[in-house]
């Protein structure tokens, strides 16, 4: 059987998992704090027919090897953490990261996973929570009757209590980096877990150590670029195409081979 079936095979099932990625792009091109998808590609191992240098003669040898490819696959798909528009809301508990790094929520199971989207509220204790319920990491509550809650740059977090002049200051907000942010893993609802290749989290004030400062009354929008995505659907469609006709083309050659007369 032509190998090319097989090459050509591994081509289109590469080409759906990029088509997969793309439109995941597409579909969170509004979601807050997202960060786009990209495919990874290597080749496949090969044939090795005829080593370069091996010995034609006596006195010669090949001056290159003869190897034959069998594919593609897909190695990875990797985070674009490059920092999106940040679009001005002004809502009291609306944060955006300018620069490098995430905000610290607590799960359920007690364990920290990491965001990029500051769309805080309180809940009904006052704790400031993100759109799961999900507490902040370290925990900051709004004391009751509190107004004109103010974060600034730094993460300070002051509130305006009743009769008094002065703001009172209930905590910070902290930004945790990584050494490397790829190896970071989505879990889904805008969070990421660390794992051994990104690191643990190394958690300070913003704006220290080559973090980012926050901005009050902002949210980062997500970074997907819809014209670039689309241009790349329209590049994965006509690699997938391409591939199939090399799957029709190899089956009309063993056709016309299976129907010679001798």
């Amino acid at each position: 059987m032509f190998r090319s079936l097989n090459i050509a095979a591994t081509g289109m099932a590469a080409q759906e998992t990029h088509l997969e990625a793309i439109s995941n792009n597409i579909a969170n091109g509004n979601t807050v704090g997202y960060k786009k998808q990209r495919v990874d590609f290597e080749d496949l191992l090969y044939q090795q027919v005829r080593s370069a240098g091996a010995p034609t003669g006596q006195t010669t040898m090949s001056p290159s090897g003869l190897q034959m490819g069998t594919g593609v696959r897909v190695v990875a798909t990797s985070r674009q953490f490059e920092e999106g528009t940040l679009n001005q809301t002004n809502g009291q508990l609306d944060v955006a990261i300018e620069g490098n790094g995430f905000i610290a929520v607590q799960q359920n199971d007690g364990t920290l996973a990491y965001t990029r989207n500051g769309e805080l509220k309180t809940d009904g204790t006052g704790r400031i929570v993100n759109s799961d319920g999900l507490p902040l990491d370290p925990p900051l509550t709004i004391p009751q009757g509190a107004t004109n809650i103010t974060i600034a740059s730094n993460g300070q977090v002051t509130v305006q209590m009743p009769g008094e002049t002065n703001p009172t200051e209930i905590g910070s907000l902290t930004v945790s980096t990584f050494i490397n942010n790829d190896g970071l893993r989505a879990t889904g609802h805008n969070l990421f877990m660390p794992t051994l290749a990104s690191g643990e989290a190394q958690i300070g004030e913003p704006g220290s150590e080559g973090r980012g400062t926050l901005m009050q009354g902002s949210l980062e929008q997500s970074n997907v670029d819809i014209v670039e995505e689309m241009v790349g659907m329209i590049g994965a469609q006509r690699s997938y195409e391409i591939n199939s006709k090399v799957i029709s083309t190899a089956d009309d050659m063993l056709r016309a081979a299976t129907q010679m007369r001798g």
